[in-house]
């Protein structure tokens, strides 16, 4: 049986991304909904969740981490 908890098992499923990097891009995912309620929200959320997945194997996250630290630093609605 695996272990999932295994860090060596946990950073090939992500090996572009550390903790950290892909807690951030969660946490900023979760509270997108509540920065801008309403599909807005509900899209940048969704596009935060699949760069974390997938998105990172695409290249540079310049625009990725400006959305999040925009997230991140704003007041909910």
């Amino acid at each position: 049986m695996t272990n999932t908890n295994d860090p060596s098992i946990r950073q090939s499923r992500h090996p572009g991304l550390d903790h950290h990097e892909r807690m951030r891009l969660r946490a900023a995912a979760f509270r997108a909904t509540s920065v801008y309620p309403g599909p807005v929200g509900e899209l940048l959320s969704r596009e935060l969740l699949l760069w974390e997945e997938f998105g990172y194997r695409l290249g540079t996250a310049g625009l990725i981490n400006g959305v999040v630290d925009a997230i991140m630093t704003s007041l909910p609605a």
